[in-house]
């Protein structure tokens, strides 16, 4: 099975197409986790437990984890959702060529997607588009402010960028495992690309603390049911100020999410 078929059991199973965004910052984990052997771990397994029951995915963002007991933390923290049967999209935007490349693609061993940055080119994303029952979401059009600076460049074609990037990306779709990051907060442009390419999975970020657009990310992002709208912060820190209940605060927000989305299913 492909990830974006066991994507969809999960879908199935669960009626939800929230992805959980686990990025435990260290400045803002409950001060009665931080004398724990590994806070971030510790953090995540309350997380999971609180919101398991609403999430097709976790994804946890590797910039989070880049130290020696972060990578621990992360392995655990992959282990544990595997074992809720939850699969993990590991959000890390590697890009490479050579043998680069494929050390970074080794992280699929480990997770079952990978997102990945496609600006330098396709030699640069086969190691990971080779691995066929592994899900590769390339970055298109995504949500932050500053995304329009080269996404949205003109190219002689008239297209902007980013839709060459969605283009570019169904031809590179052979294995059935490419997704694409495209942000809720341009619900216009997200549209558009759904239009360029109408079953590709998308990963949708940008709904919760940014304020994206809930609707449009399940109209558009979703390829013949599959597909995810991710939210981080506005569910891992909903009870900051809850001490050490604060994973329920999560899990009601997951839920609320998950009933938010539903909607427009």
């Amino acid at each position: 099975m492909t990830f974006f078929d066991r994507l969809a059991d999960r879908i199935d199973a669960v009626d939800s197409v929230v992805s959980v965004g686990l990025d435990p910052d260290p400045d803002r984990l409950p001060e009665h986790l931080l004398d724990r052997d590994l806070p971030r771990w510790a953090f995540n397994r309350r997380i999971i437990d609180a919101t398991h029951e609403h999430a097709a995915c976790y994804k946890p963002n590797a910039a989070f984890y880049e130290d020696p007991d972060g990578w621990r933390a992360l392995e655990e923290t992959i282990a544990y959702a595997h074992g809720k049967d939850v699969p993990v999209l590991l959000d890390a935007k590697r890009g490479d060529i050579g043998n680069t490349a494929r050390q970074y693609a080794d992280l699929l061993d480990t997770a079952d997607a990978i997102t990945a940055n496609p600006y330098m080119g396709r030699d640069s994303l086969e190691p990971f588009l080779e691995r066929a029952d592994s899900g590769v979401f390339l970055l298109c059009r995504t949500s932050n402010p500053g995304g329009a600076d080269l996404q949205n460049l003109e190219l002689d074609s008239g297209e902007p960028l980013y839709e060459r990037v969605a283009a570019l990306a169904d031809t590179w779709n052979r294995n059935g495992n490419v997704g694409l990051v495209v942000g809720a907060t341009q619900p216009e442009e997200l549209e558009e690309i759904r239009e360029i390419v109408p079953e590709i999975p998308f990963l949708v970020p940008g709904v919760g603390a940014q304020g994206g657009d809930a609707e449009a990310a399940v109209e558009h992002g979703l390829a013949d049911g599959v597909g995810l709208v991710n939210s981080s912060r506005g569910i891992i820190f909903a009870g900051e100020d809850q001490g050490e209940q604060f994973h329920k605060a999560s899990g009601q927000a997951a839920k609320r999410l998950k009933q938010r989305l539903n909607q427009f299913r």
